[in-house]
């Protein structure tokens, strides 16, 4: 018979202590985004987190999410940038549930990569730490699987999760959207995280980064820029204006997103959209046509929000106050469809 040899887990490829490193690294981080409702430490089986401040809400609502960043982990692989992925990876859970209003309480990740990395890994956490301080959440733990021979040593892939609370009577649902109500954009920081199938495609040479200095410096200052976090705007502005209907304008752009938050028989007429260096040269470059843009990408409006039309100015100069950019895009209608007027000329 063969001699019996010993084989450890480290051998198969995982690496428990360096992940028991890794956990001890990213500690003092994580914590700097802990409130009072957040108990025990990380590390632990299960994160607790103290809800009796719900008894201050008449009727409490949770609201929870999760979502990834897609492909855009391929740039941040090729680019060797980590540490902005984690806000895109905050920004699409917690923009989602800021669409029915609510304020996002904790936040758990999972990343899985095919060798732990403690260097790169430590600057992704900490992209999703400025994540959750963006969003006044807490981030009370998660999970790091390294994946050996399912995942090749460089590459990793994440997901989060997020849960937020409503009062009943102030969830933002869109049913009381009737024709003839303003619809705001708020721009976005570029693509955000959608869209990145198609930007590699054209954007890519065979994969890898263009050699070209200009084409690098239009891919890290406009393409990679990390998505926009909007919870303390909209939420401050909530509380002085009453929003029918708000959209986070993420894959499938406009044409996918707006209905969703639109009652049957309800469309919207866009008249009007905000310049954007970025989508004019991605059109203009690579020919792209207006209409499958529209359909991918959020052409410079990462956030809409539906009010009546006595409120539509002081909805922009609410906005504008607290630091962002918003534009009157159009209004509604009883056409049921989205009509987009660049699209028409």
């Amino acid at each position: 018979m063969p001699e019996s040899t010993k084989v450890t887990y480290k051998d198969a490829g995982v690496d428990t202590e360096k992940g028991q490193e890794f956990v001890q690294n990213i500690k003092r981080n994580v914590e700097s985004t802990h409130n009072k409702n957040v108990l025990g430490g990380l590390g632990g089986f299960a994160a607790c987190y103290d809800v009796s401040f719900l008894r201050d809400y008449k009727q409490p609502i949770l609201l929870s999410g999760t979502d990834g960043v897609g492909t855009k982990l391929q740039l941040a692989r090729l680019l060797d940038i980590h540490d902005t992925i984690g806000i895109d990876l905050v920004a699409m859970c917690v923009n989602d549930i800021l669409v029915n209003g609510g304020k996002p309480l904790f936040f758990q990740d999972y990343i899985a990569c095919g060798k732990l990395n403690l260097q790169r890994m430590e600057r992704i956490v900490a992209g999703i730490v400025e994540g959750c301080k963006l969003s006044d959440c807490a981030l009370v733990g998660g999970e790091t699987a390294e994946h050996p021979g399912v995942m090749p040593d460089d590459e990793y892939d994440l997901a989060g999760f997020v849960v937020g609370a409503v009062e009943k009577d102030k969830i933002v649902d869109g049913k009381n959207i009737k024709p003839g109500h303003q619809v705001i954009g708020v721009l976005s920081s570029g693509p955000h995280s959608n869209g990145f199938s198609l930007l590699r495609k054209i954007l890519l040479k065979d994969g890898k980064l263009p050699s070209d200095s200009t084409s690098l410096d239009f891919i890290k200052k406009h393409i990679f820029v990390p998505t926009r976090i909007y919870v303390k705007p909209i939420l401050k502005l909530l509380e002085s204006v009453e929003v029918k209907g708000m959209v986070h304008i993420t894959g499938g752009g406009f044409y996918e997103n707006i209905p969703r938050v639109l009652p049957n028989g309800i469309g919207v007429d866009i008249q009007n959209l905000p310049e954007s260096y970025v989508f004019s040269k991605l059109q203009k470059d690579y020919r792209l046509e207006p209409r499958d843009m529209f359909s991918t990408f959020n052409m410079g409006v990462g956030f809409i929000l539906v009010v009546d039309k006595n409120l539509s100015e002081q909805t922009i100069t609410t906005l504008e106050n607290l630091g962002e950019t918003a534009i009157l895009l159009g209004e509604t209608n009883d056409s049921g469809k989205i009509s987009i007027k660049s699209l028409e000329n």
